[in-house]
């Protein structure tokens, strides 16, 4: 298990949203992060997923 960083940014770059989950792998937390965003609405703001490595998981602009 692997631990992953999802973060949400309103227009001005305030954070809105900064939270770690564990996931078995990127396509699981891929997954994760999607359900993440939608659940708290935040699909179409500017976000980034990011994997211990710092690879970019989801990024939306």
């Amino acid at each position: 298990m692997r631990e992953y960083f999802l973060t949400v940014f309103n227009p001005d770059g305030e954070k809105l949203l900064d939270e770690s989950f564990i996931a078995e792998n990127d396509e699981r937390a891929k997954r994760i992060g999607e359900e993440k965003l939608a659940e708290h609405g935040y699909s179409e703001h500017t976000h980034r997923c990011v994997s211990p490595e710092a690879k970019l998981i989801l990024f939306h602009r």
